[in-house]
């Protein structure tokens, strides 16, 4: 037995210090390929320096052997020296047999400092070398992958798994052209290969990406089962439950999705989205306290979040709770303009409040976006005709007719219009 075997065994065995006697009488005593094996077994195992002192015994020796110099790359992107990696890698010549492999560990290099361009090209460099090696394919893929550019991964995948590799480093082919294709929006595809994985292999983020998968193809009984088993196994995976709450309130069941909401909250309490979507479901459930809590945390988070300002402005002005709503837009109102459903609630508010001057400016700005609205225009249009401006209760009283023909009381109302032209 050689003394490299000895010194791996003694490793094995967690015997360190008889693992360095051996370790030591095999740089000088074994040969030079039964060293370069012990260098590769040792990086594998995560000890760099007896890697790297075998490899530079070797280079040394060895001048010419270019693939010495791309491990000793290796070495040095572990352990964070990029220039020297460099170094080593820039001394590999384009005719030398070892340079594709020096294009991928410098491409690995670049991918580290998220020069994904560079990255790329070396890559696609070492493919057009070397068009058949499985290695520098499966490189591109996730070089893409991590890149999200999921469209140009996903043809790489399909090379792979075609070609009969359906693993390579401890990656699932099949699973990661699952989640391209779901993260591409080809929610069919996806769904074809990610049923392919046993549950229990599934990770944490593949099963939510299936979860995911299911919600957008409507199947939403397979997304509320995978997103329940996500929860129960890691609860504070917190990407599930703005997807498990809107999967159980799309199925009606809003008591479920109020509580999966809640508990959301109870792991990710600064997400003002999550407050905004609990809100909502307390809406339709009718308590419109909660509603007012949940809405006023997210608006507290992110006060520049319309969406909250918009969903409490809508529960004021439901509740004839109008200084506050007042109060609460007023803020948001700028020269460059508003969003036209503040402008609405402003014109019902000002209304009511008499304010009528206020009611005619907020009712001219929201009326463009509101034509197709017959909760807005019949309102508006007895506004505009109590203030006298004809033209534009026409122009919404139209709107409206076409929208609504059976109201026969506006229709009639409309005809009068028409009459007094006549006349």
């Amino acid at each position: 037995m050689s003394y490299a075997q000895t010194a791996l065994d003694q490793l094995e065995k967690g015997q360190l210090a008889a693992f360095k006697k051996q370790y030591a009488l095999a740089l000088r005593h074994d040969d030079d390929d039964t060293l370069f094996s012990l260098a590769e077994e040792l990086y594998s195992l995560g000890f760099l320096n007896q890697s790297r002192r075998i490899y530079e015994k070797l280079l040394a020796k060895y001048p010419d052997e270019d693939e010495l110099r791309t491990n000793l790359a290796d070495i040095a992107i572990d352990e964070d020296k990029n220039d020297e990696a460099l170094d080593y890698l820039n001394q590999v010549k384009p005719d030398s047999p070892a340079y594709v492999q020096s294009l991928m560990v410098a491409a690995d290099l670049y991918q580290t400092q998220e020069l994904f361009e560079v990255s790329e090209q070396k890559l696609l460099t070492a493919k057009k070398l070397a068009p058949d090696e499985p290695v520098i394919t499966f490189a591109l893929a996730e070089l893409y992958f991590t890149m999200r550019e999921f469209r140009k991964a996903i043809p790489l995948y399909l090379d792979l798994i075609k070609a009969g590799t359906t693993s390579l480093s401890r990656v699932n082919l099949v699973e990661r052209l699952g989640v391209a294709y779901a993260n591409a929006g080809r929610f069919e595809q996806a769904i074809g290969y990610l049923k392919q994985i046993h549950p229990g292999d599934m990770t944490a983020d593949v099963k939510f990406e299936t979860a995911f998968t299911y919600l957008q193809l409507k199947e939403r009984p397979s997304a509320i089962h995978l997103f329940e088993e996500l929860k129960d196994s890691d609860p504070n995976y917190t990407s599930l439950y703005p997807y498990l709450g809107q999967s159980l309130e799309e199925e009606n069941r809003l008591p479920e999705a109020l509580t999966t909401l809640q508990e959301g909250l109870g792991v990710d309490q600064y997400n003002e989205k999550l407050w905004l979507q609990a809100a909502h479901v307390a809406t339709r459930l009718d308590d419109e306290k909660l509603a007012e809590k949940y809405l006023k945390k997210g608006h507290g988070l992110d006060a520049d979040d319309l969406s909250a300002v918009i969903q409490l402005s809508n529960l004021y002005v439901k509740q004839e709770r109008w200084d506050e709503n007042v109060a609460l837009v007023r803020p948001y109102l700028s020269e460059d303009g508003a969003d036209p459903q503040l402008y609405w609630n402003l014109a019902v508010t000002a209304v009511h409040q008499e304010d009528f001057a206020h009611a005619r400016q907020y009712y001219d700005a929201a009326a463009p976006f509101f034509m197709d609205q017959p909760d807005f225009l019949k309102p508006a249009v007895y506004f505009y005709r109590e203030e006298g401006a004809r033209d534009q209760a026409v122009k919404l009283l139209t709107a409206y007719v076409k929208l609504v023909p059976d109201d026969a009381d506006m229709a009639l109302l409309l005809d009068s219009y028409h009459d007094e032209d006549i006349d």
